[in-house]
């Protein structure tokens, strides 16, 4: 059994504090989209896909057990509440692009006569439901592709060695993971032989979780320091990097974790290929490249503490942005649930989609 970061049964959601983790395993109740805002920003849960969820399935919750007079005022308090959640973590792109395809659903039921305001809101929430099983499925195709791809790397029935970054797993989606969904998949073929998980400073997403669900799921692996990295490429003969994504731009440029950038440009100069791992749903095509990525700055103490304790020194400046950018030449390809595609193969496939 793989880990569950969210628990979403009969109109009640919870989710895995994972500020928490690997010290303790507690579950938090969200019994609205202000708790939903503030688990995000919190980063009690955390990973674009997952923030997407635990986003909309508050909208949910609340909405579930309010009344209301008409079908105009549930579309506005639809809207407003969506872009409100949207503003809790403003680079993860999944949360913004659920709120726009559910706020046109909410104005096309709002202005179908043929539809009364109870199955407008049945038809609402049943769609924010389905969300949760669709990015399960979603995940396993990633895996699937992505195993395909990097097993095509090596010959015959070769084992693989494969470095990540960050967190992607079972506590970043729904279920089963993107980057970490293609290492499952990997070693359930029984073709993966070892796990490299950066510690993912100054939060520790690699150390605190990730090392916490391949112990779980008795994956090899090893923890190293983010420093480590060149020396790892150099001396223990990686097949491939794959990490996830926070937004991928439209010419393939791709935010994600900050240390992703300098782990591509390590990647790229031995001869490692890098891999992203993201549904499709990560890609903004309204965003033409990295350079107009909005870039999320946190507070100085992720830096300056280790949960209470003070590691920095006192009065020291701190930057401390949440995310870099890897250019789209140093990125292999960008593996999805719809297949693994080269950077400047998304505008064709995005194009197709929307045929």
């Amino acid at each position: 059994m793989s880990l569950r970061a969210i628990k979403y049964e009969n109109n009640t959601l919870e989710i895995l504090d994972q500020l928490l983790l690997p010290a303790q395993t507690k579950y938090i109740s969200v019994r609205g989209v202000e708790d939903g805002w503030k688990v995000i920003n919190k980063m009690q849960v955390r990973g674009a896909p997952a923030i997407a969820i635990v986003g909309c399935l508050s909208l949910a919750v609340e909405l579930k057990n309010e009344k209301f007079e008409s079908k105009k005022q549930m579309r506005q308090e639809i809207e407003g509440k969506l872009n409100y959640l949207v503003s809790s973590r403003p680079t993860a792109v999944n949360m913004k692009i659920a709120a726009e395809e559910l706020i046109d659903l909410a104005n096309q039921l709002s202005k179908d006569d043929s539809v009364s305001l109870d199955e407008m809101k049945a038809k609402f929430l049943q769609t924010i439901e389905d969300m949760l099983a669709k990015d399960i499925a979603d995940n396993k195709a990633i895996g699937d592709y992505g195993a395909k791809e990097i097993l095509a790397r090596v010959s015959g029935d070769h084992l693989v060695r494969v470095l990540t970054h960050c967190n992607t797993g079972s506590l970043a989606t729904a279920n089963y993971g993107t980057a970490l969904g293609v290492i499952r998949t990997l070693h359930k073929m029984k073709r993966l032989e070892h796990i490299y998980c950066t510690e993912t400073r100054p939060y520790n997403q690699g150390a605190r979780l990730t090392a916490y669900e391949l112990v779980h799921d008795k994956i090899p692996a090893t923890l190293i320091v983010d420093s480590m990295v060149a020396a790892v490429l150099k001396h223990r003969n990686v097949t491939a990097v794959v990490v996830g994504a926070d937004r991928v731009a439209a010419n393939g440029d791709t935010a994600n974790k900050i240390g992703t950038y300098q782990i591509a440009v390590l990647a790229k100069y031995h001869e490692v290929p890098f891999y992203i791992a993201a549904p499709f749903t990560s890609v903004d095509m309204s965003i033409p490249s990295g350079d107009h990525i909005v870039i999320e700055e946190r507070p100085d103490r992720e830096m300056t503490h280790v949960g209470e304790h003070r590691i920095a020194a006192k009065g020291i400046a701190c930057w401390n942005p949440a995310f870099d950018v890897t250019p789209a030449s140093l990125i292999a390809g960008i593996i999805t649930e719809r297949g693994v595609f080269r950077p400047e193969q998304l505008k064709e496939q995005f194009g197709q989609i929307n045929k």
